[in-house]
């Protein structure tokens, strides 16, 4: 689904519908009206993925120093070493060493309120072995997802630079969304919430879900991402109360100083 809108403060449902919030402060100021595209599905989700890379644009950067175009993370390149361990450090796709490798200054910044961040090359079932059913990659064969937590804070760099920066538009590919309301993603131009979206739910086998949103007239400097509502650490069975979720491809422009 594409969803071209104007809303105030809007709350997303199920990733497909944006709504206004209501305001019963008759003194308050009215609410500064924001455009968006939103691009969502679930399924075989390569046509809506590939939809909004051309929102973001071409080319796909793989270098720094670039004013147009898109950016994205696929974790295949994250190193053995890094993989099914939880600590996959935040800051891996932000490299700012002149010598470093350019394949690592994508501008792209994670951070968490829980314990690290863990790369699996075996759907996660090292951690519970029924995972193997249920996280499939969207490009094979590493997915990601947050350590003792559900949140994954994205902030954005000029690629290879610690230069703060902000992009137009942002979109996740998730596996294994079973709850409409549980997977989510918040949108900030500084302090201020531009929006939330849900994930709309897996609709087959592969059991994938993709959402993404452009605004074309904000600098979007934070996405918060609530993936499930409960950790990817072996404590928790998914299915009943518990929407266990993780992630794989992340797309968003190029990151532009602000």
């Amino acid at each position: 689904m594409k969803v071209n809108a104007v809303f105030n403060w809007t709350i997303g449902l199920a990733g497909t519908v944006l709504l206004s919030a209501c305001d019963d402060h008759q003194d308050a100021p009215p609410a500064p009206t924001v455009r968006f595209t939103q691009v969502s599905g679930s399924g075989d989700i390569t046509a809506k993925v590939n939809e909004f890379r051309a929102l973001l644009g071409d080319p796909l950067n793989t270098t720094p120093n670039q004013t147009a175009g898109r950016r994205e993370v696929n974790w295949d390149g994250v190193p053995a070493n890094l993989t099914n361990t939880n600590t996959f450090p935040g800051d891996f796709f932000n490299n700012t060493d002149p010598a470093g490798p350019n394949g690592r200054k994508r501008g792209l910044v994670n951070t968490t309120p829980g314990a690290g961040f863990r790369i699996s090359d075996n759907d996660f079932t090292d951690l519970v072995p029924a995972y193997g059913d249920q996280f499939n990659a969207f490009s094979p064969v590493r997915t990601f997802a947050p350590v003792g937590s559900v949140i994954t804070e994205n902030t954005f760099r000029v690629p290879g630079t610690t230069t703060l920066a902000t992009v137009k538009g942002f979109g996740v590919v998730f596996s294994d969304v079973d709850d409409a309301n549980a997977t989510t993603m918040e949108f900030f131009e500084g302090d201020k919430s531009l929006g939330v979206v849900k994930a709309p739910v897996r609709s087959d086998a592969a059991g994938l879900s993709f959402v993404g949103v452009v605004f074309p007239d904000n600098k979007i400097s934070k996405v918060i991402i609530r993936s499930g509502n409960a950790a990817i650490n072996g404590g928790f069975t998914d299915g009943g109360q518990y929407d266990l979720v993780v992630m794989d491809d992340f797309l968003y422009d190029e990151p532009k100083a602000n």
